[in-house]
Parts: structure tokens; C-alpha cells; sequence
């Protein structure tokens, strides 16, 4: 479950709710694909602006189309009620493994969220992702923490939010962190631009919202990578790079991907949930010459 690629894909949002027709759309290129897994309802997934029942639909959708492909549904909410409530939802629609991030409004500190993640294992008998991202839930998880959770039963896999610059610092965050952890839980790397570092520096997974609309060459990366061909690896990733300075240019990648699905035909190019707005009519053709350049399928 926590190896190789497992893509993040949009989930487009029009004026009356859910595009599940674009949704199908999206998955069924995934699906072709043959990625590891998917995770589902991630950040790029707008998991923060969907209601229960929007969420509850979606994931029953992703367990409908992926067929032997694991799915991962994330479960994150303010409130411990609201991911109880959620982790439900996931496992009634046939989940195979959660997502789990620790989202602040009041400011959390290591012990409450220890004591959330301890509850949530409680609760399920499925695996757990543990969502390392402070970008959006402004929480920073130490390695020590990540240590601690990694004794609870269940936590599989950490999704730590990129690596240093370096291979030498990466391959060394990477061992930092591993020697916390218990064995048997792995490290996946997001943050696409640092998927060759981290992939490199030993990484097991790669939870990448490119391949959640690109799989083929997040494919290749990733397999490259369980070769241990740190060169292709580092080239094929190399060679995106107009693509990540796409992301850095629009804040991230939501936007970005949202514009590239309505430019493949997948969804309408406004597929993102309010307030997000959609890029200009000249940033969705930036966004077009850029995958007629790197050839994306």
C-alpha cells in the first residue's frame, strides 16, 4: 500500500457541486495507468471544502473505478468528532488505507496531536498515512512525534512535505528521520519538485500530485527509482521543471492542475471550489504550451 507511486487527482468542483463525470474522467486515466495507489481527497483533492456527504460520494466513487488499486481516502477535519465521523464514511466505502493530517485552528500541541492519532487507530482497523503538511495545516511535526506515532498499531507510512536541496542533506533528513520511526513504516515523499531527492535518498513511496493527472511519467519516475537509477531518476525530474516553476509561480499546485485538467478535456477549465478561482485565460495557455512542451499524457 505505502510504495511505489501514489497519485493524488484533483477532484473538480462545479457550480452545483462534485463534476463526477470529470472525477471519472481523471481516475479512469490513473486506472489505465495501473498507478500503486491513489489517495483521494487529499489537498489537491479539496478535501477542506467539501461537506461529509460530498466526501462520503467521492470516495465511494474512487473504491467504484480504482478496482485492485489501493485506495486511500484522507479523513482531515478540525475536529476529532468530524475525522471519527469521516473515518467511518472511508471505511463503510471500502478504503484501504487513510490519510490523516493534524489541521490547526487553535494551535495544537504534540501531545494533542499524539492523542488524535492514538484515538483515530483506535477507531479503525485500517492503515494510517500520517499527512506531514504545515503549508496548509499549520502544524509542524517533529521527528521525534513522527517517532511516537509510528508505535501506535496502524500507522503505515509518513508523508513528510520535501527534502533539503542536496543529495547529501537529503539522503541525511531521510536518515534522521528513519531512525525514529519503527520498522515497517515508510517514508513517501510529496511536494513534487523534491520527488527525485527524495525518491533518491531512499523514500519509499511518492505521493505526487503530478501523477494524480500525469501518471506515466510519475510512473517512470518512480520505477527508475526502484531500480535504484538515481540518474534517470534525477533527469526525468530534471526535465519537469517547467511544470514545478508553474506550481512555485501560482502558489502551489492545486491551481496548476486544475487548469491542466480542463486543458486535457477532463473537466471545465473553472473546476475549482470557492474562493479559488481559476488562472486567466493567458495562464491556462502558459499552462497548455507546457504540456505540449514536456508531452504529457
Amino acid at each position: 500500500m505505502f510504495t511505489g507511486l501514489c497519485a493524488f487527482p484533483l477532484t473538480p468542483v462545479i457550480r452545483n457541486g462534485v463534476d463526477e463525470a470529470g472525477f471519472r474522467k481523471i481516475l479512469t486515466r490513473l486506472i489505465a495507468a495501473r498507478v500503486d495507489s491513489l489517495g483521494i481527497l487529499g489537498s489537491t483533492g479539496s478535501y477542506a471544502y467539501l461537506t461529509r456527504e460530498q466526501r462520503k460520494r467521492v470516495a465511494l466513487l474512487a473504491r467504484e473505478l480504482a478496482g485492485n488499486i489501493p485506495v486511500m481516502i484522507c479523513v482531515g477535519a478540525v475536529s476529532t468528532d468530524d475525522i471519527l465521523r469521516l473515518t467511518e464514511d472511508a471505511q463503510e466505502a471500502g478504503a484501504d488505507a487513510l490519510l490523516l493530517p493534524a489541521v490547526s485552528y487553535q494551535p495544537l500541541s504534540n501531545d494533542e496531536v499524539f492523542s488524535l492519532f492514538e484515538t483515530v487507530s483506535r477507531h479503525t482497523s485500517l492503515p494510517i498515512c500520517v499527512y506531514d503538511n504545515p503549508g496548509t495545516t499549520h502544524f509542524t511535526f517533529s521527528d521525534e512525534l513522527h517517532g511516537r506515532l509510528s508505535s501506535l498499531d496502524g500507522i503505515g507510512s509518513v508523508k513528510i512535505p520535501g527534502v533539503p536541496h542536496t543529495a547529501e542533506a537529503a539522503a541525511e533528513r531521510v536518515r534522521a528521520l528513519r531512525s525514529q520511526l519503527h520498522p515497517g513504516v515508510t517514508i513517501g515523499i510529496s511536494g513534487d519538485a523534491f520527488a527525485g531527492l527524495g525518491l533518491n535518498a531512499g523514500c519509499e513511496t511518492w505521493y505526487s500530485v503530478c501523477g494524480g493527472l500525469f501518471p506515466e511519467i510519475a510512473k517512470q519516475i518512480t520505477q527508475a527509482a526502484a531500480m535504484k537509477d538515481h540518474e534517470r531518476v534525477t533527469a526525468l525530474v530534471d526535465r519537469m521543471e517547467p511544470l514545478w516553476a508553474l506550481y512555485r509561480k501560482h502558489g502551489g499546485s492545486i491551481r496548476v492542475m486544475a487548469a491542466a485538467a480542463g486543458v486535457l478535456g477532463l473537466t471545465d477549465t473553472d473546476c475549482l471550489p470557492r474562493p479559488l478561482k481559476p488562472l486567466s485565460a493567458s495562464d491556462i495557455a502558459e499552462v497548455a504550451r507546457v504540456i505540449t512542451l514536456l508531452d504529457l499524457k
